[in-house]
Formats: structure tokens, C-alpha cells, sequence
């Protein structure tokens, strides 16, 4: 039996799980409640500097949601064949949401910008509810991944904090089932011509295909060290010319 303080009753308040998600929750109903109130300016707004204040720190709220969602929970859900489409459509949704959100930035007067904000809050209304409903339940239920740390790296990134991007990521010591997704998630914090050494006790050619699969294109893989005991790959991200 667990120590008492590992004792938790599943789906309840006491759940990991359960408060993880409420974290991003939480993020995502603030964000929405800031974007409500740029929806009420019009042409008569006498505060219309402030508006456009309000607005700049929105999307760069947004801004930082995006990536900190892109950086923990898609490339966690990236690399398992459960979620692997569910992530490319968010993707792409995710920026459609950002260039509304360029759309706002750029609005001149409140009129203008009201009604960009009116079309974002439906359009990210929309889309954190698909990450609310169908992508935090994927992920609790994906072998390997650790919702509440993901929760907690989520909400490093939001407030403006830098995640652990070490150089070398030695998987010989976690389960085979937690492997990939810590892999994928290290990928996701790579700039483009940044890398990573991935060690491993046997030749990891199954993530090489989910890579090809995940991000065709996006990835240089290069053997350093090829066993018989040890083998060492070089994992880099190339830029999108697209």
C-alpha cells in the first residue's frame, strides 16, 4: 500500500490528475476572461490607449500560453500514436488562433479592435475546449505521462520561467513506457539548429519512426555511439523553409 501521502481517491479533488488539469483550466479561463473585456469597446470608448494596452497584454499572454502549451502538453501527446493527429490538428489550429490574435495587435481604433476580439473569443473558445475535453484526457490516460508535471512545466512557461533543456538526455534508467514522451518533449523546447544526445541501452530505430512520422522533415538524427551496450543519437531540429 502507498504511504498515506500518495493516498488519493480517483476523479475527485484529491486526484493528481484532477488538479493538474485544473491548473491549465484555470489558464485558459483567465486568458478568456481578459479577451471578454476587449470585446466591449466601441468607437465612443474614451479610453482607447488603454484598450490598446489591454490588448497588447493579451497577446502577449497568449502568446505565452501557446508556447507553453506547444512545449509541455503537445509534445508529450505528440509522440504516442493515441494523440498523434489530435496534436497536428491543435497545431494547426493553434496557429490560426495566433494570427487572429496579429489581427488584434494590429487594430487601430476600438471598433476595429472589439470586433477582432469578438472572432478570437470564438475561435479560442473553441479551441481550449477541444484541449480541455479531449487532449487533458488523452494525456492522463497515455502510459508514461505525468500529467502533473506537465501542469507544473505548463505553468513554468506562462509565467514567463525557462524549463531544464539538458543537453544530454540519458533514458537508460526510466521505463520503456516513459521514455518517448520526456524525448518528444525535449524536441519541442529545440530552436531550430539546436540538439540533444539521447542515450540508450538498445538501438532506438521505433522512435526514429515516430519522429519521421511526428516531424518528417523537421529533424536530423545522427549516430554518435551504436552499442553494442550503449547507443548515443544526436537529435537536432531543422528549420521549417516553409
Amino acid at each position: 500500500m502507498p504511504p498515506a501521502a500518495e493516498v488519493y481517491i480517483q476523479s475527485t479533488d484529491t486526484d493528481p490528475d484532477v488538479r493538474a488539469r485544473a491548473v491549465v483550466e484555470e489558464a485558459h479561463q483567465r486568458l478568456l476572461d481578459q479577451l471578454t473585456a476587449l470585446t466591449e469597446s466601441d468607437e465612443q470608448d474614451e479610453q482607447d490607449e488603454q484598450d490598446e494596452q489591454s490588448a497588447d497584454a493579451f497577446t502577449e499572454r497568449l502568446g505565452r500560453l501557446l508556447t507553453a502549451t506547444e512545449q509541455t502538453l503537445y509534445a508529450a501527446a505528440s509522440g504516442a500514436a493515441e494523440t498523434r493527429l489530435l496534436v497536428r490538428a491543435l497545431r494547426a489550429a493553434a496557429g490560426t488562433v495566433g494570427g487572429q490574435a496579429a489581427t488584434l495587435a494590429a487594430a487601430t481604433d476600438g471598433t476595429e479592435r472589439a470586433g477582432a476580439a469578438r472572432t478570437l473569443a470564438g475561435m479560442l473558445a473553441v479551441h481550449l475546449g477541444m484541449e480541455r475535453a479531449v487532449l487533458l484526457p488523452a494525456l492522463a490516460a497515455l502510459p508514461g505521462v505525468d500529467l502533473s508535471a506537465l501542469a507544473g512545466d505548463f505553468t513554468t512557461v506562462l509565467e514567463g520561467g525557462r524549463l531544464e533543456d539538458p543537453a544530454v538526455v540519458d533514458v537508460r534508467e526510466i521505463p520503456h513506457g516513459r521514455r518517448h514522451p520526456r524525448i518528444f518533449t525535449r524536441f519541442a523546447r529545440l530552436a531550430d539548429g539546436e540538439s540533444f544526445v539521447l542515450v540508450n541501452n538498445h538501438d532506438p530505430k521505433p522512435l526514429r519512426r515516430e519522429f519521421e512520422a511526428t516531424h518528417p522533415g523537421r529533424f536530423t538524427w545522427e549516430y554518435v555511439e551504436s552499442g553494442p551496450e550503449q547507443w548515443q543519437v544526436r537529435i537536432a531540429r531543422v528549420a521549417d523553409d516553409g
